[in-house]
């Protein structure tokens, strides 16, 4: 396992699902899943429906694995558990887009997002040699490979509205050293390329990742930020996947934003509520860490003019990796889920 971890503390998104149950899920979704009444009800028969656009825009997705759950445990008299499961299921969350299916995948979210009168959020995580072969390792087999993946994406949203996070670790991976030096020029021109094209769709949001709180300091991070063409972007996106409360958030992402132009950012608040792990291997504390929250509930309405929004990046209730008795990276995990609800505390 590469050192590096215990500074960077982001590894192991875990989004990606089986690419078949992704598919599954999208046609699904394209197909207007039954008890669906055109705002998000009834999905997974767990009765999900849309937050209030004022405060919240993003699409919640009624069909998702935390929506199922609700279903299973109503189904089996599981009356409590159901209840703490709905504080994710009502919540959006990030759609991570496979490698398969871009534009099928990303067609069919914001087609359900929009017939919801709402907007996607979309997490696109497939550069060559993604996270350092870590739990999430993978992504693009080469450069033509990204370029034509990241086309697809672009064609699937195409003028539906949407946020896109882009490239959890990407930029992060070219400072602290876990990726290989041969390949930081190609990441960069594939970067620039996937803002480019996606900000040039009419109703498309780009935030480029960049890291979080805990890793280090902004002044390592804004001049590869620049270089991988945030300037283009909308902003950033702090605290991807990971644990670092949402005051530190704040306070790292105000300080890159002075050194990128002024860019407004967006948190992950997904898991933040007891803020990060720090027992155990230090090298690990990012994966699975027990005693965990749900953080912030994803609004548009934050304290400060330079935060877009808190959002649900990572999907709450989702592995991390095989660690601590998880399942693979991004496969639901019933009793993890049902312990981060558990100890959130209500508002």
């Amino acid at each position: 396992m590469y050192s590096g971890r215990v500074a960077v503390s982001v590894s192991a998104f875990g989004a990606l699902r089986a690419s078949a149950a992704a598919l599954g899920a999208v046609l699904l979704i394209a197909g207007c899943s039954s008890g669906d009444d055109g705002d998000g009800n009834d999905g997974a028969g767990a009765g999900i429906s849309q937050q209030p656009k004022g405060a919240d825009p993003f699409w919640v997705n009624p069909d998702s694995n935390a929506a199922e759950q609700v279903a299973s445990y109503e189904k089996d008299d599981k009356q409590s558990e159901a209840e703490e499961i709905r504080k994710i299921a009502e919540h959006p969350t990030g759609e991570w887009i496979s490698p398969e299916s871009p534009e099928d995948e990303a067609r069919g979210f914001t087609e359900a997002a929009a017939k919801a009168d709402r907007e996607a959020l979309l997490v696109l995580y497939n550069i060559p040699h993604r996270d350092c072969g870590q739990y999430s390792g993978g992504g693009a087999a080469d450069g033509n490979a990204y370029r034509s993946w990241i086309d697809g994406v672009a064609a699937g949203i195409d003028s539906r509205a949407a946020s896109v996070v882009l490239e959890p670790d990407a930029v992060l991976h070219l400072v602290d050293g876990c990726t290989p030096q041969e390949f930081h020029e190609e990441r960069y021109d594939l970067l620039n390329y996937a803002v480019d094209k996606l900000t040039a769709l009419p109703n498309t949001k780009v935030y480029m990742d960049a890291g979080n709180a805990g890793w280090g300091h902004p002044d390592q991070i804004f001049e590869p930020l620049n270089r991988a063409g945030v300037g283009r972007a909308d902003g950033f996106a702090v605290n991807v996947s990971n644990f670092y409360t949402t005051q530190d958030s704040v306070a790292y992402g105000k300080e890159l934003s002075a050194k990128t132009g002024n860019k407004p950012f967006v948190i992950d608040t997904s898991r933040n509520g007891n803020g990060p792990y720090t027992e155990g291997d230090p090298n690990e504390r990012w994966c699975n860490p027990p005693g965990r929250a749900l953080g912030e509930t994803p609004t548009t309405k934050t304290t400060d003019p330079l935060v877009d929004a808190y959002v649900w990046v990572k999907r709450p209730g989702e592995s991390d990796g095989e660690c601590k008795g998880g399942p693979k990276a991004g496969e639901w995990w019933p009793a993890y889920a049902l312990k981060l609800a558990q100890a959130t505390t209500p508002g």
